[in-house]
């Protein structure tokens, strides 16, 4: 059960409503994720400026930014995040087999992809920090010292989800991801 009320955009706190309904138009419904947010306008506005700078300056694409999200996602046990974007990870292209390959730091399909997603990983699962022969492989595949850069702000956003649904305890409605296998 979820520990912070997921409001509605009528019942959210009047400073989150107006990205509340942004959230609902753009997601064809308010996520249980966006109503905890909404029910303190910190939150709320801190997930909307970290995702508004990176629609704003970000040069990744959709496949690029759900495959980060995958690897933070499962590096992080966000049972929550792993769902959201496995859907939008397909939205993107990538079909099943390589979502379970992402989320296992298994990829074996696109050496940028894996490069990128070993990086996310890492700084995921130790603090931001990520060792040198990861990073250089991510430069040997083809990725600048400018991407690897905005790759922290890729990080971070995901970070920020994945911690707010284990604070918040935000109950899944959404399709459940499957299960990795053995």
């Amino acid at each position: 059960m979820s520990r912070i009320p997921a409001d509605t955009v009528a019942t959210a706190p009047d400073a989150s409503q107006e990205t509340a309904r942004k959230l609902e138009q753009k997601m064809g419904k308010l996520l249980n994720i966006h109503a905890g947010m909404a029910h303190s306008p910190a939150v709320i506005a801190s997930y909307e400026g970290m995702s508004a700078a990176i629609a704003a300056h970000g040069s990744f694409d959709a496949r690029t930014r759900e495959a980060i999200a995958l690897a933070v996602g499962n590096q992080n046990g966000c049972d929550y995040c792993q769902a959201a974007h496995t859907l939008s990870g397909r939205r993107s292209g990538f079909d099943d087999r390589q979502i379970l390959a992402i989320r296992a730091g298994e990829v074996d399909f696109d050496d940028k992809i894996d490069t990128i997603t070993a990086v996310a990983r890492e700084a995921a699962a130790n603090t931001g920090n990520v060792r040198e022969a990861t990073w250089h492989a991510a430069l040997a595949a083809g990725w600048s010292a400018e991407e690897l850069a905005e790759t922290f702000a890729h990080i971070a956003t995901n970070l920020f989800t994945n911690y707010f649904n284990h604070y918040a305890g935000t109950e899944l409605d959404l399709p459940a991801a499957p299960e990795l296998p053995a």
